[in-house]
């Protein structure tokens, strides 16, 4: 038996998780959570094989739960399951520790191939987020995403990530302030942001940069 904890402040959630999992013979959730306060409670007692963790669940974020998750559990698996965009977090998810990252949006039916795979100690991610993302199953790490990003958007993106501001960006790269602008604003709206300090976060997180 795959034994799971779920871990998701939507109470229609864990419940929905819980229906769609127990279909399934091989499964048993060891308990469901709110809160992060709660989900480490419970692990000081109950040892899931997986635990399906939520990206925006209460108190400490997903990936800071994930990362102290790795470190006081290495031994269990964690499955990102999150409303946000898989573009812009899987990557950052699968680098912090996760085994896969799975979108709310996805069929119910990739939940229970999903948390099998995470519990063999695969890595698990959509066929259509692998197309898009170009992911290395062979070594099961992702290579360099967002190849969807043309030369010119890299490089103003890494003269942005360097500390020059629009006129030394246009400067650099014999443009006007105003290709620069647009440059930025399709750039935030490729990488799901809508600020410039974001924007950099996740440049760097996905090695944009």
């Amino acid at each position: 038996m795959i034994k799971v904890l779920i871990a998701d402040n939507h109470p229609i959630v864990r419940m929905g998780i819980k229906n769609v999992l127990n279909s399934a013979s091989d499964f048993e959730i060891v308990d469901d959570v709110a809160t992060t306060t709660e989900l480490f409670t419970k692990l000081k007692t109950l040892t899931p094989d997986v635990v399906i963790l939520e990206m925006d669940i209460p108190e400490i974020n997903g990936i800071a739960s994930l990362r102290k998750l790795k470190q006081e559990y290495p031994d269990i698996k964690v499955l990102i399951y999150s409303g946000q965009s898989e573009d812009v977090y899987a990557l950052s998810t699968i680098r912090a520790g996760a085994f896969g990252y799975l979108s709310k949006t996805a069929d119910l039916d990739y939940i229970i191939s999903a948390v099998r795979k995470v519990s063999e100690g695969n890595m698990f991610i959509t066929n259509e987020l692998a197309q898009r993302l170009a992911f290395d199953e062979g070594t099961q790490k992702p290579r360099r995403f967002f190849r969807k990003l043309s030369t010119r958007e890299v490089e103003v993106l890494k003269l942005l990530a360097s500390g020059k501001r629009n006129k030394d960006v246009a400067l650099g790269l014999n443009l006007n302030e105003k290709t620069v602008s647009t440059y930025k604003a399709r750039l935030m709206k490729k990488l799901n942001v809508d600020n410039l300090v974001d924007l950099l976060q996740q440049a760097k997180a996905l090695e944009l940069y």
